[in-house]
């Protein structure tokens, strides 16, 4: 692979600076895409992007930035795609264009003398030219010293293509169609790509695969129809088992659980509301874990909800009124051999009070749980 560095002017790399929410960021009089497949969405927060300015402003030295070369224009000149830089490069894109300000001054405010300083700083930048895995594989290693790469990022370098620059349109953009009808049930940032990777872990998990395996087997296809079509149903499951009454929002203990996990493992058995059901547990003071009602519901399986346990001074007073002996077995334990265990189980309406406690050995507590923990009916 051929690498060389370059100091281009800020006054060329912002020619023909163009940021649309269709065809993405251009820059370089059209001959550099700023953002391409692989690259992540603007992810500076202000005081980054300020600072930015500041530094060139200053005439202090930003760090390097890449590009490789990608093809070549009507003209026949060399196109590019920025492979590192691409915040530095919005940010002095958006400065210059008159998107924001600094210090209540823009670049339209600054004198012509302040303004030709901006425009004539260097930047250092290296491009490079190989092949597309050679490009991939130095993109991965220039990203390891700059701000980490999400996991999903780094998948998106990697397998680019008609069916990733759909997919990140449906769950990477604040206004796809797979944000707004995910953001109740699904947390993260889109723009890092958690909605994305949200989605695909889900459908991957329906065919038993990985995700690398799911892009790789779809990075060529058109669109990602498919994976928005699957997305849509888990949500609509979502919506038919855990209704949101009228006039709320969904709970904030939806938000975050493996939705396309539990679809994939229980929409067949499950396909009328439990709402009354969440209802009572919401308001049991029994449940430590109000999130895990959902689970539970599905699996009956009581871990889920972090049921409140008995103080160790109650285990102990009951341990002493048994002496000792196992409830269920009769046999003597020592005291941290033996769990406090529910004699009316919580699933039957027990409390967690010294009167519902009684003492047995760790055989006999898992054999009762086995036979009490199921969701009431």
């Amino acid at each position: 692979m051929k690498i060389e560095m370059y100091e281009i002017p800020i006054s060329e790399v912002v020619a023909g600076y163009l940021d649309s929410a269709d065809n993405g960021v251009v820059a370089y009089h059209g001959r550099l895409d700023v953002r391409p497949p692989f690259q992540r969405e603007f992810i500076y927060k202000d005081n980054q992007r300020d600072e930015v300015i500041r530094t060139i402003r200053k005439g202090f030295p930003l760090n390097v930035m890449y590009w490789s070369v990608s093809g070549k224009n009507d003209e026949g000149e060399d196109t590019y795609e920025l492979m590192d830089g691409q915040q530095r490069t919005i940010s002095i894109g958006q400065y210059v264009a008159g998107d924001f300000s600094i210090d209540h001054r823009g670049f339209g405010n600054l004198t012509t003398d302040e303004q030709q300083q901006i425009l004539d700083y260097k930047l250092n930048i290296y491009i490079c030219d190989g092949t597309e895995k050679e490009k991939l594989d130095w993109f991965k290693i220039i990203n390891i010293v700059g701000e980490e790469l999400t996991p999903q990022e780094l998948r998106n370098a990697i397998y680019t293509g008609s069916w990733l620059a759909d997919a990140k349109k449906k769950f990477s953009k604040p206004s796809g169609v797979g944000i707004k009808i995910g953001e109740p049930y699904v947390k993260g940032e889109p723009k890092r790509q958690d909605f994305l990777e949200t989605a695909l872990s889900w459908i991957a998990d329906k065919e038993n695969i990985t995700i690398e395996d799911y892009m790789a087997d779809n990075q060529h296809e058109a669109n990602a129809e498919e994976l928005l079509n699957y997305f849509r149903t888990v949500i609509k499951w979502i919506e038919t088992v855990f209704p949101t009454p009228k006039g709320k929002k969904p709970r904030k203990e939806m938000k975050g659980l493996k939705w396309g996990i539990l679809y994939n493992k229980y929409a067949d058995k499950f396909k009328v509301s439990l709402e009354d059901k969440v209802d009572a547990l919401m308001a049991d003071d029994e449940v430590g874990k109000k999130s895990g009602i959902y689970e539970y519901l599905l699996s009956g399986d009581e871990k889920y909800l972090s049921l409140r346990e008995f103080r160790d001074n109650e285990k102990r007073t009951a341990y002493e009124k048994q002496k000792g002996i196992c409830a269920i077995c009769g046999e003597p334990f020592d005291f941290d051999q033996m769990q406090g265990d529910h004699i009316k189980p919580w699933s039957l309406g027990g409390k967690t009070v010294l009167e519902n406690c009684q003492m047995l050995c760790q055989k006999c507590n898992l054999e009762k749980k086995a036979k009490y923990s199921k969701p009431k009916k």
